[in-house]
């Protein structure tokens, strides 16, 4: 992971600032940098997103394949994460310096929608034990500036909000043999709800205190931070702490609770930015770096 270079005098000024709750960039502990949000930005995929915060730039996109459902799961269809450092992001990342971060990300992601109330997988289910509809949901990270499981759950839940899957009907004929035929209306598709679907609110502990939307240099002043899933209603789905340093029991449950404030927020400002983008249709002007 990308990581900031401070000196011993640097680390001191940044943790009494938190003690403070007075963070170098003047925001709160529990305070968001501004995140930019832009969906269908990538013209050949089924749902895109790309999501900018602070120098974090992220780059979702989601391709929607027909394939065979899980022996398991024979009734519904189901996920695929990959997630790529391009080296323009961090020199860290050239050759394989980001493969282990692309698995660590994807896991995480595969964590997350490993919950029946995440996203209703039943709907890409076109045909029991036969055929569905698999989501090749595909990560670019185009800058590193601190907080990546955030801005990347907030860029994955918007392009599944944008994700439009076609319509399909299977008819049988006399003989038994099934054949599928696809709606001829481009605007005959299928929407996957997302109301469920949770995002990572990453809380950084720096000395005593614990601060979200850490920055690089935060980052470097943060020996332990605990990654926690929240959904729009507040609900914890997952944890999971990153970090050599240890987190004590009444630290963690703190954390939680900030955590779920924070989540309610991000999930509700995110969402009324996603459906004022899309009440605006096609005209809408592109204002990101595609545009």
């Amino acid at each position: 992971m990308a990581s900031a270079a401070l000196s011993e005098a640097e680390k001191v000024y940044v943790v009494h600032g938190v003690q403070e709750d007075l963070r170098v960039d003047g925001r709160g502990c529990e305070d968001y940098r501004c995140v930019e949000v832009e969906t269908d930005v990538v013209s050949n995929t089924s749902g895109s997103a790309r999501v900018k915060l602070g120098h974090t730039d992220i780059l979702v996109g989601v391709k929607a394949e027909m394939g065979t459902p899980k022996l398991e799961k024979p009734n519904e269809g189901y996920l695929e994460f990959f997630v790529d450092c391009s080296a323009n992001a961090t020199p860290e990342f050239e050759g394989r310096g980001g493969d282990d971060l692309g698995t660590e990300i994807a896991n995480t992601l595969y964590r997350i929608f490993n919950n029946k109330s995440s996203v209703d997988l039943r709907t890409l289910c076109i045909s029991p034990r036969e055929h569905c509809w698999i989501l090749y949901v595909d990560v670019l990270l185009l800058e590193c500036g601190g907080n990546l499981f955030d801005a990347i759950s907030i860029a994955v839940k918007a392009a599944l909000f944008n994700t439009r899957i076609p319509r399909v009907r299977v008819l049988e004929d006399e003989e038994g043999s099934k054949d599928i035929e696809l709606s001829d209306d481009p605007y005959d598709c299928i929407r996957l709800s997302v109301e469920h679907v949770p995002c990572i609110v990453t809380l950084c502990k720096i000395g005593c205190r614990h601060v979200v939307d850490a920055t690089l240099q935060e980052e470097a002043c943060s020996l332990a931070s605990l990654l926690v899933s929240v959904t729009s209603k507040g609900v914890v789905t997952c944890m999971r702490k990153v970090g050599k340093g240890s987190l004590d029991p009444e630290s963690i449950f703190e954390m939680m609770e900030s955590s779920k404030r924070v989540g309610k927020v991000l999930h509700a400002s995110l969402q009324s930015l996603l459906n004022k983008e899309e009440s605006l249709g096609p005209k809408r002007p592109k204002v990101g770096f595609l545009g």
